[in-house]
């Protein structure tokens, strides 16, 4: 019996080449070296850095992560190391992966955006920054500059004027209309997009009356903003004329398949890495075996496939 053909499923985003078309999202995934245990982390086709800011953040008061019901609260407040720590502590190790390491950069001012990109470019071992302009877990900063098309595009300028590398610019599903933002940044010099990022909520604990949360509200990740995810993804994919990443509630082959076929170039997993440390692989297995059982030579043929 003749071995099934192994099907091509490299991608190519602003200029960075994956071998396959699975990263795993900021925030979700450390700075790559908590996972390694695992599985290769040569096998993804790209990590994204926890967000990295210009100075150490100590982030929220715990209790941070809650289940929910198809689902995941946190409110982790973007506790990172700092930039300068980044570069001298983390980078070296992602820089030897020999994958593309894509850092996520924010910031509470256009200037802050700035300076740590500027420190970031031209670092040996980055393909590129996704800009978190969409976070809703900070009482400052992120939330007004993704929700407002005029800020998120001076956000994406500023930090264009000062590197050479890739831009993928992460929006929040807060907004009446993320195709106007999606708009915003691709004219102001974004080479990508990535959406979603959480949607607000809450939960309570009846016995104690109190949030599940030490800071009352958290962003709400996983199966539960799929739907609404896998919509926006479709929306943007149709407005844009930059490659599109998708991510919200992707736990399997078939979840990243249905963010290809409606226009996404790549996914990002995030929350199942938290209950199935090797769910990115695991992913990408699925989508080589699917390619393999439909007789379909390139993951490229899958992305906007969708018939209407």
């Amino acid at each position: 019996m003749n071995k099934p053909i192994k099907p091509d499923l490299s991608v190519t985003i602003a200029g960075i080449r994956m071998k396959n078309p699975v990263l795993t999202a900021s925030g979700t995934f450390g700075y790559g070296q908590e996972y390694a245990p695992y599985f290769d982390l040569k096998e993804l086709g790209g990590l994204v850095t926890k967000g990295i800011s210009l100075e150490p953040m100590a982030g929220n008061p715990p209790p941070r992560i809650c289940e929910t019901p198809s689902g995941m609260l946190n409110a982790i407040g973007l506790q990172n190391v700092g930039v300068e720590a980044f570069l001298k502590d983390k980078l070296p190790y992602l820089a030897k992966l020999g994958i593309p390491v894509i850092v996520n950069v924010l910031g509470h001012s256009l200037k802050e955006y700035a300076e740590v990109a500027r420190r970031l470019d031209g670092q040996k071992g980055i393909a590129g920054l996704e800009i978190n302009i969409s976070c809703p877990n900070v009482a400052q900063g992120g939330l007004s500059f993704g929700a407002d098309p005029r800020l998120a595009a001076r956000v994406v300028a500023r930090v264009r004027a000062v590197t050479r590398l890739p831009l993928i610019t992460k929006l929040t599903p807060q907004v009446s209309d993320i195709c106007c933002i999606a708009r915003a940044v691709e004219v102001a010099g974004s080479d990508a997009v990535s959406l979603i990022n959480t949607i607000p909520g809450m939960a309570v604990d009846i016995q104690t009356r109190r949030s599940r949360l030490g800071r009352i509200n958290g962003g709400l990740s996983g199966p539960a903003i799929k739907p609404v995810a896998l919509r926006l993804v479709y929306l943007v994919a149709q407005t844009v004329s930059i490659p599109v990443i998708g991510l919200g509630g992707i736990r399997s082959a078939k979840d990243a398949l249905e963010f290809l076929i409606v226009g996404a170039r790549a996914v990002q997993v995030g929350t199942a890495n938290f209950s199935r440390p090797r769910a990115a692989v695991e992913i990408i297995r699925g989508l080589e075996n699917f390619l393999i059982e439909q007789g379909i030579r390139k993951v490229e043929k899958v992305i906007g496939s969708i018939r209407e």
